[in-house]
């Protein structure tokens, strides 16, 4: 993992003040999976009830982007900014070069050919003002980390926002 840092020091009336810059998301990490897009913002008034809610409706995207290689997403952890809000992908589910999968909230089937695994949860993982999407490599390294605000990132007002093209 490639970090970098800005350093600079301004000496003003007797005084030095150095500034440090933090480390750039998602773009310094080295992971062929990053976040896609997320759709945080379910259509529709939220609900959390499994039978009749929308939570399938909100769902994380993430792709692939090497060229050659497969990967197998077991063992990759998705989650926000709080400790509870978390999946861990249990099975195996190989993404190849190019290849995404959509991890959507709610109980389903999970499909290679259909390109989703579900949550199996009926609870709202994403924020609808704002949040942070982590993802992590099964070492639990970082893979990919994106910070949005809806009011910042969301200017067509969709609820859907995308990180990675």
């Amino acid at each position: 993992m490639r970090i970098r840092f800005a350093l600079a020091a301004t000496v003003a009336a007797g005084t030095l003040a150095v500034v440090v810059s933090a480390p750039a998301q998602a773009a310094e990490y080295s992971s062929a999976l990053k976040v896609k897009g997320v759709q945080y913002d379910a259509p529709g008034r939220d609900s959390n009830s499994c039978s009749t809610g929308n939570s399938k409706s909100e769902y994380v995207t993430i792709k692939n982007y090497s060229r050659t290689a497969t990967v197998n997403l077991k063992g990759y952890v998705v989650k926000d900014t709080t400790t509870s809000n978390k999946f861990t992908f249990r099975a195996d589910h190989y993404l190849g070069p190019g290849d995404y999968v959509k991890l959507r909230g709610g109980h389903g089937t999970d499909s290679d050919a259909k390109n989703v695994v579900y949550r199996q949860n009926c609870n709202f993982l994403w924020n609808n003002d704002k949040d942070t999407i982590y993802l992590y490599k099964p070492s639990g390294a970082h893979a990919d980390t994106h910070a949005y605000t809806k009011s910042r990132d969301d200017r067509d007002g969709n609820g859907y926002i995308t990180f990675h093209g």
